[in-house]
C-alpha cells in the first residue's frame, strides 16, 4: 500500500509505530493525524492547539476520545465495512478448520503420516459436515449479516441476537435472545462491539449452556471472552473448540492462557488484512480528507 496519495493534500510524515510519550512531539505542528492503534485521548489533545481533524485507519474509533475531540471542533473520521468481506472468509476459515481440521491433517502429511497407511485415507479427529448444524450469531451488522448468508449457503439454519426487528431480517434468519443462542448453537459466532455489557459474555456460565459438542468463534474483540475460563472449558470438554482471530493482550504474552489449549486454534489478528480490504481502507482513508477538506466531512463519529 503507498501513502502517495495522502501526500497531495499537504506535507506528509509517515511513522510505522510511536509510542505513547512521543505522540505530542511528533503531532505537535499537525493539522491531520491519522492513527490506527496509538491513542488519542485528552491529554494528547489538550497539547494539540492546531489539530483540526483525526482519521481512524479502522472501524473501531475508542483509541480517539472523541467527546474531548468534539469540545475542541476536532472531527474524527473511521473507516466503515471495508473488511466485512474478508472477516467474514476468516469466520469460517476458522469454522472449516475446526470441522475438517485442514491444518492438522496438512501438517501431519507433510511428516508423512500418509506414506505407508494400510488403506487409501485415514482420519484421527471427528469430522463434520456444516449442512443441518445451526449457527448462533451475536451481533447482526455488516459482518454478522455476511456470515449468516455464508452459512445459510452451506444449508445451517441461523439464529442471531440482534437489535434489528424481526420482521426486517432476511428469510433463514430468526431472532432470539442471547440464552437463547447459547441452547440452540452447534455454531457460535461472534460480532457484537466491545461495550461494559459485553465484556467476559463468553464466560463458563455461559459455556456451560451450550452443546459439548459446540464451537466457538471470535473475529470480533478479545475480551468478549474470558480466555481463562475459554482454556479451562476446553481442557475439560466443555466446549469442542475455539477459533479466535484476536486476543484480550495483542500481541499476547507468552503465558497466554488460549495459545496452550486444546483444540484452541488462534491466528494473529489478521481477518482484516487481506490485500483487497487493506487497498480498500487505504481508498476510503484518502476520499474522508478529501472531504474534510472539502467542508464535507464523511463517516465522522463524533
Amino acid at each position: 500500500m503507498s501513502w502517495g496519495e495522502l501526500g497531495k493534500f499537504g506535507d506528509l510524515t509517515v511513522y510505522d509505530r510511536t509510542a505513547p510519550q512521543d505522540v505530542v512531539k511528533r503531532a505537535a505542528d499537525a493539522e491531520i493525524i491519522l492513527t490506527n492503534k496509538v491513542v488519542i485521548g485528552k491529554e494528547q489533545l489538550e497539547q494539540l492547539p492546531h489539530l483540526r481533524y483525526v482519521g481512524v485507519l479502522a472501524t473501531g474509533y475508542n483509541v480517539v476520545d472523541c467527546d474531548e475531540a468534539r469540545r475542541r471542533n476536532v472531527v474524527v473520521t473511521n473507516i466503515p465495512a471495508y473488511s466485512t468481506d474478508s472477516v467474514a472468509q476468516m469466520t469460517f476459515a476458522h469454522i472449516l478448520n475446526i470441522t475438517n481440521r485442514v491444518g492438522h491433517y496438512a501438517t501431519c502429511n507433510t511428516e508423512g503420516r500418509w506414506n505407508g497407511q494400510p488403506d487409501f485415507c485415514y482420519w484421527d479427529t471427528p469430522l463434520h459436515e456444516l449442512s443441518g448444524k445451526t449457527l448462533g450469531i451475536i451481533g447482526l451488522g455488516n459482518i454478522g449479516m455476511k456470515v449468516a448468508r455464508i452459512a445459510r449457503d452451506f444449508g445451517m439454519d441461523v439464529f442471531a441476537q440482534t437489535s434489528k426487528d424481526p420482521a426486517s431480517l432476511p428469510a433463514g434468519i430468526q431472532k432470539t435472545t442471547f440464552h437463547g443462542l447459547l441452547g440452540v448453537s452447534d455454531v457460535l459466532s461472534l460480532h457484537c462491539p466491545l461495550t461494559q455489557q459485553t465484556k467476559g459474555i463468553i464466560n463458563m456460565e455461559n459455556i456451560l449452556k451450550m452443546k459439548r459438542s459446540a464451537i466457538i468463534i471470535n473475529t470480533g474483540r478479545g475480551p468478549l471472552v474470558n480466555e481463562e475460563d475459554m482454556a479451562e472449558a476446553l481442557s475439560k470438554g466443555y466446549i469442542a473448540g475455539y477459533g479466535a482471530d484476536v486476543l484480550e493482550e495483542e500481541p499476547p504474552r507468552h503465558d497466554s492462557p488460549l495459545l496452550h489449549a486444546p483444540n484452541a486454534f488462534i491466528t494473529p489478528h489478521i481477518a482484516w488484512a487481506t490485500t483487497e480490504a487493506r487497498q480498500r481502507l487505504m481508498e476510503i482513508a484518502v476520499k474522508n480528507v478529501a472531504s474534510f477538506l472539502d467542508n464535507t466531512p464523511e463517516n465522522v463519529v463524533n
